[in-house]
């Protein structure tokens, strides 16, 4: 069971990350979006979503930082392991509130909004469970040895993910880790493997393209400056 958990599991949900996220985009390129309903709603949707994705943005860059910058980077530049526990405690508990915040806020505007509600798939639900449950299970590890200098994952769980991408995943490490981090790393792997397949692979979308296409130019509709517009064809006037 060690040895799926920690050694097979992580490279099974990679593989299903990367298979998904190429038959999206070769097959299902139009459904490669949020599904937006603001067109429903957006009084609670204006409000929620840049609290989720705020709040979910630290959460990413905090976990990115515990895992992979090894203790001896922060010790280099002058941060204590008290001083980086209590950021971690303190930081990521306010930034895992902060998602939970706006999920709570975005399922509460799913749930009693019924053209929203209606525009809900099966695994939008799936997705919110096990994010919900990734991000709540965090906080309360983190919360649950949060006593003295804490519970230092920097010495297991981070050399654990670090060996992962050398194709030498250290899983004996694993073994002694608190049962609420093993739950708490378990469900965010199953959370990666089914990105591709929810409405989270937009996460893997950026507008890159705007840095280098032409400019947009936009001609004023004011008939001092354009002059009559000319007769419209046959076909458009049947249509007006």
């Amino acid at each position: 069971m060690t040895v799926f958990l920690w050694g097979v599991l992580p490279y099974a949900a990679f593989a299903l990350l990367i298979a998904g996220l190429v038959w999206r985009h070769r097959y299902d390129r139009f459904g490669w979006t949020t599904r937006s309903s603001q067109v429903y709603e957006s009084r609670l949707l204006n409000i929620a979503s840049p609290v989720f994705h705020y709040g979910i943005l630290f959460v990413l860059v905090g976990h990115l930082i515990g895992l992979f910058v090894p203790e001896s980077w922060t010790d280099a530049v002058g941060v204590s392991g008290h001083a980086y526990h209590l950021l971690s405690l303190y930081g990521g508990t306010a930034a895992g509130a902060l998602a939970v915040a706006g999920i709570i806020v975005l399922i509460y505007r799913r749930r009693t909004n019924a053209p929203v509600f209606r525009a809900t798939t099966a695994n939008d639900k799936v997705m919110y469970v096990f994010l919900l449950s990734a991000i709540v299970l965090g906080m309360v590890a983190k919360l649950a040895h949060s006593s003295g200098t804490g519970y230092d994952y920097r010495h297991t769980i981070g050399p654990w993910s670090r060996g992962l991408f050398t194709l030498q995943p250290r899983t004996e490490l694993m073994v002694g880790v608190p049962a609420l981090y093993q739950v708490h790393a378990v469900i965010g792997m199953v959370l990666i493997a089914l990105v591709p397949y929810t409405r989270l692979v937009h996460m893997f979308s950026a507008p890159v393209q705007y840095l280098v296409r032409p400019y947009v130019v936009y001609r004023s509709r004011d008939p001092r400056q354009l002059g009559p517009r000319p007769d419209r064809r046959g076909w458009e006037r049947a249509g007006s």
